[in-house]
């Protein structure tokens, strides 16, 4: 093969610390705005990002150049960094230090811009702590339930 291709679509998940202010609703699209700056900075392509006050979502196509781990870096890293100039109640805000990412099939990326786009209305039927577990099972995760949650 002459030409390097792939398609890989991605969903990540994190949460914000729980020392941390959560995000207030006023500022949720921009911030939102700018991950979706940020993931594109690193080569990949944003599709959406969304999220509530506590916890964020993107979905993306990850760049056959980039790797999962330094795509979460840059954006939590940076959008940390951002977030502390809009708003003085920011100023000691810090995302978890961990993650989830999922594979996503290009059967329901459809499905996953709708599910990613309209997390306020999902979050008041289920709470973050149900979903990440049902994400974590849904994908056969081995996880320890005394860290998932924890800074």
């Amino acid at each position: 093969m002459a030409q390097s291709l792939c398609k890989i679509y991605l969903h990540i998940i994190f949460h914000v610390k729980t020392t941390s202010p959560q995000i207030a609703d006023e500022h949720l699209d921009r911030l939102h705005s700018y991950i979706g700056q940020l993931v594109n900075t690193t080569g990949c392509q944003v599709i959406r990002v969304g999220g509530i006050g506590d916890h964020v979502h993107i979905l993306c196509m990850l760049s056959r150049n980039e790797n999962v781990a330094h795509l979460v870096e840059e954006a939590k890293r940076n959008s940390s960094r951002w977030i502390k100039t809009i708003d003085d109640r920011y100023g000691k805000f810090a995302w978890q230090g961990g993650y989830a990412a999922f594979s996503v099939s290009q059967s329901v990326v459809d499905k996953t811009i709708e599910y990613v786009g309209n997390q306020r209305e999902h979050h008041k039927k289920q709470s973050f702590r149900d979903e990440y577990i049902a994400f974590l099972k849904s994908y056969n995760v081995e996880y320890d339930e005394r860290y998932v949650f924890s800074d």
